[in-house]
């Protein structure tokens, strides 16, 4: 098990997983063998491209961050962050930042010059968020530079939270009237640490699928769950397995 660096003591926010929905159609097995024979290989519909459409099967906002791109270790990694307003996007999809929120910062990104900077330290924390569950899931150490990068995200996102009073009840809220363009990942952060110190870290995979990364908690009663989704890379693996054998078999005849 790796050294436990995280400091973070804070109340659980429990968010709401309401924009969760995968809109991709169901890829058969024979649509994807069908794409084996003609390409040797079967790549995620083009409906997942976007910010908008990426499928939402990690279980948690860290790991859905996480699977933002794909194909990591593959020659051309698929990237869905291109600009911030991506990432905001990303984050409203999610109600990781509430709508006046979103539009004052978007407001600042369009003022300002360090929307560029802003996108390009979520990408960091986002790849540091990969390795870390990506460790975690193969019973590895996570590089203590990563936790070092969450560490600080954690550490800014703690002092941008208040508690305020709604009714007869106090939540935790965001301050985004004082929030950097960087504010957008203090959520991210949280979701991470709270997931990394949870007894549910232990439900943390990666997918098995040679040409996916995407990371997922595998809920499932005996945690037999292999692939991020069965309908997409568990119908491409049983798929490549069909194809490998049928061309095994015609070598042979």
């Amino acid at each position: 098990m790796f050294p436990a660096r995280l400091a973070l003591r804070a109340v659980t926010t429990h968010i709401g997983y309401g924009g969760y929905k995968d809109a991709r159609r169901l890829l058969t097995c024979q649509e994807a063998y069908d794409g084996y024979e003609r390409a040797g290989e079967a790549d995620r519909t083009e409906s997942d491209s976007t910010v908008e459409t990426v499928a939402l099967v990690g279980g948690r906002p860290c790991l859905d961050f996480s699977n933002t791109t794909s194909e990591r270790r593959g020659p051309a990694p698929r990237e869905r962050l291109h600009t911030y307003r991506d990432l905001l996007a990303w984050s409203r999809r999610l109600g990781l930042v509430e709508a006046s929120g979103a539009e004052r910062l978007l407001r600042h990104a369009q003022q300002r010059e360090g929307a560029a900077r802003a996108l390009a330290r979520a990408r960091e924390l986002r790849e540091s968020i990969y390795r870390i569950f990506s460790s975690v899931a193969a019973g590895a150490t996570p590089p203590d530079s990563d936790l070092d990068r969450l560490n600080r995200v954690v550490a800014e996102a703690l002092a941008h939270r208040r508690v305020v009073r709604r009714g007869d009840r106090f939540a935790w809220e965001w301050m985004w009237d004082r929030a950097p363009l960087e504010g957008v990942l203090w959520p991210l952060a949280q979701s991470a640490a709270e997931l990394l110190t949870s007894e549910e870290l232990g439900r943390v995979k990666e997918c098995t699928s040679q040409d996916c990364n995407w990371l997922f908690l595998d809920v499932s009663r005996n945690r037999s769950r292999r692939w991020c989704e069965m309908r997409e890379c568990g119908n491409r693996a049983k798929a490549r397995r069909h194809y490998l054998r049928r061309r095994e078999s015609g070598a042979a005849d």
